[in-house]
């Protein structure tokens, strides 16, 4: 008090003489002050730190709010003893110079008066212009396993927002996952946001970041520093973080469990070898496309995590045999593998990772663009993983019939086979695998196979393969009608067919399949097959309607309303139909509509130009269990009828 009252006004009101430059002005205040006659009791002197400036006109305020010119040390000391939740919020709304120093305050600095204040749940409050502060209910956070969930997306991803989430979630126990895609191109994410978040929410256990070329090893430190409880980090495409930032998460985070590095030129084996030591829980590792990771760094990894890590997937590395051969006898408890554009490894290093006999576990491999795969190191494969279940092999330009006989008669425990691009691979390495692979494969699959050619084997039929449910070949043109009645009469208990793109087979080719199949059909994909005729659909419809739940007739173009006709009499349980680009109409639409016993739940009319607004009626009817129906490129549908349709059928989506 005794300051206030003995205050002078030169130094703080306004530094360095007089307010008015003009003697007129002062001459101007002497003029009001003379006319006022007020008595007011005393009180305390109001401190201004912004000057009034007097102009011709009047006197005015600068208008720049006076708690602005404190200076951070002080809104720093204000903030901390502030209460968690809607006033912290509040305080974050004021300005962005606010948040994001409310933002740059660690967990462990605020003062907590109230032991209960950790654990309450308030709502935020917004935030400047293009901040929102929001419960996690009303912009897409949601509760995942106890923890929040937050993904921002291109433009969206900035670092106010980043800031905005660590202040708003705060009081909610903070941040769990986050998951950032893109970066905004002018006020893109940076390491000032990712302090932020690591200042903010200690209990982050999942970050993912894609395509964030301005967050590097600084942002990472942070990470590492607060958010000890991190499980999962997912880095794609992130030019500026190095071994270094690796090494502080490796050295920090101990319960980190799930690592997934794409694309960061700057990771090398120093990261990989500090991940694979300092790591003990870490089960899952994807690399693709790292130029400085080679044999050191990844050998170093799996040698050391050997005892829990299930899950390698490798792409695009500078690797060699050596690093398969590591794989091989310290791979014990892997039983997920993957590799990928692999060009210097060569057979021998498959060949070895086989014979190496430690992926005793193994259940699923997938090799894709792999010269070293041939037909003797896919044989070692098989003999060495007893326990294989799922294999998949993609552009393996060196297996033929004989590899892939010899893989299917080693690999007895062998339920799902899957051959993409394998063009050495033909019929007859085809039916050879169907016969020798034993009483457990259950799914098969055939993609983009330029070997098979459509021709009669000169050999009797061997034994059926009674346990396979699953057959999809997709667009492999070779694959005829010819081809296409011997595999019927080897898969005689097939569930799932899948025969999309195969326009060269005909009615004489799949009639036998469908009478073969002792089980029921219960999903039937036949889109692109523009050669079937109605007699398919009449012959699907009587043989399988009672268990056909699935039918996709996409661009066949030959199906009219006589298919309609029987699907509607026959197919008791169908819940999905693809009618796109075939030549119903009309009729066809009504007779479905009456069949009582029909419940359709997606229904595709797409480019059905013989559809047209006569339909109204019965759609409206079928809509009662329609959840999905697709009119797109029906040109004979005016928008008017999608309206009405749409007004009326609430509960479906319509595509138009």
């Amino acid at each position: 008090m005794p300051t206030l009252v003995n205050y002078s006004g030169d130094d703080e009101i306004y530094s360095g003489g007089s307010f008015y430059t003009n003697p007129s002005d002062l001459g101007r205040l002497y003029s009001i002050v003379s006319n006022v006659d007020v008595y007011s009791p005393a009180c305390k002197r109001a401190r201004i730190s912004t000057p009034f400036l007097f102009e011709s006109s009047g006197f005015e305020q600068n208008k720049r709010p006076s708690i602005e010119v404190l200076p951070d040390e002080c809104l720093f000391e204000i903030f901390r003893r502030v209460p968690e939740g809607k006033e912290r919020s509040s305080c974050a709304s004021v300005s962005k110079k606010w948040l994001m120093l409310l933002s740059s305050i660690r967990r462990s600095e605020f003062c907590y008066s109230n032991p209960v204040a950790e654990e309450e749940k308030e709502t935020a409050a917004p935030v400047c212009n293009d901040v929102e502060m929001v419960s996690c209910e009303d912009n897409g956070e949601v509760e995942s396993d106890g923890y929040l969930t937050r993904s921002l997306e291109g433009k969206k991803a900035t670092d106010m927002r980043l800031a905005a989430i660590a202040v708003g979630t705060s009081s909610r126990g903070g941040l769990g996952k986050l998951l950032i895609r893109g970066s905004n191109s002018v006020r893109g994410v940076t390491n000032r946001g990712l302090s932020a978040i690591a200042r903010g929410c200690p209990s982050l256990r999942a970050l993912s970041l894609w395509n964030v070329p301005f967050v590097g090893d600084e942002g990472l430190f942070e990470i590492a520093k607060e958010c000890h409880l991190l499980e999962k980090l997912d880095l794609a495409n992130c030019p500026s973080i190095s071994n270094k930032g690796l090494i502080a998460i490796a050295e920090n985070c101990p319960n980190l469990s799930s690592l997934n590095i794409e694309s960061c030129s700057k990771i090398g084996n120093e990261g990989l070898q500090a991940i694979g030591k300092l790591c003990p829980r870490l089960y899952s590792i994807s690399i693709k496309d790292c130029p400085l990771l080679g044999d050191h760094g990844v050998s170093s990894l799996l040698s050391s995590a050997s005892s829990v890590l299930t899950r390698v997937k490798l792409q695009g590395l500078n690797i060699t045999d050596f690093s398969l051969a590591v794989i091989g006898h310290y791979g014990k408890a892997v039983t997920n593998l993957s590799l990928s554009v692999l060009q210097h490894v060569s057979e021998r290093g498959f060949w070895v990772m086989g014979n190496a006999q430690g992926l005793q576990k193994l259940m699923s491999l997938t090799i894709t663009s792999c010269r070293g795969i041939t037909d003797v190191s896919l044989e070692a494969i098989a003999k060495g993983s007893l326990n294989l279940k799922q294999m998949c092999l993609r552009k393996c330009c060196f297996v033929s019939d004989n590899g892939l006989i010899a893989f299917a008669k080693a690999a007895g425990s062998l339920e799902s086979l899957q051959l993409e691009e394998c063009n050495r691979i033909t019929q007859s390495g085809i039916v050879g695998a169907l016969s020798n692979c034993g009483t457990k494969l259950k799914a098969l699959s055939l993609v983009k196979c330029m070997g098979i050619k459509d021709m009669s084997l000169g050999m009797p039929v061997p034994s059926p393969c009674s346990y396979l449910r699953y057959l999809s070949i997709r667009n492999c043109p070779g694959f005829g009608s010819a081809s296409l009645a011997v595999v019927g009469k080897l898969c005689p208990q097939l569930q799932h067919v899948d025969l999309s793109g195969l326009c060269g087979i005909t009615d004489s080719g799949i009639l036998p399949l469908l009478e073969s199949c002792e089980a029921g059909l219960v999903k039937v994909n036949l889109s692109g097959c523009m050669s079937l005729t109605d007699e398919v659909v009449s012959a699907l419809a009587r043989l399988h309607g009672g268990t056909l739940e699935l039918l996709n007739l996409d661009g066949c173009r030959k199906i009219t309303d006589a298919s309609l006709v029987a699907i509607a009499e026959n197919c008791l349980f169908l819940s999905d139909l693809d009618l796109s680009k075939c030549a119903v109409t009309d009729s066809g639409i009504a007779v479905m509509s009456s069949a009582e016993q029909l419940n359709l739940q997606v229904l595709s009319l797409s480019g059905c130009s013989e559809v047209s607004n006569k339909s109204l009626p019965c759609l409206k009817k079928m809509g009662r269990t329609l959840v999905g129906l697709n009119l797109q490129n029906c040109s004979s549908i005016s928008s008017s009828t999608v309206e009405l349709l749409v007004e009326s059928l609430w509960r479906c989506d319509i595509l138009s």
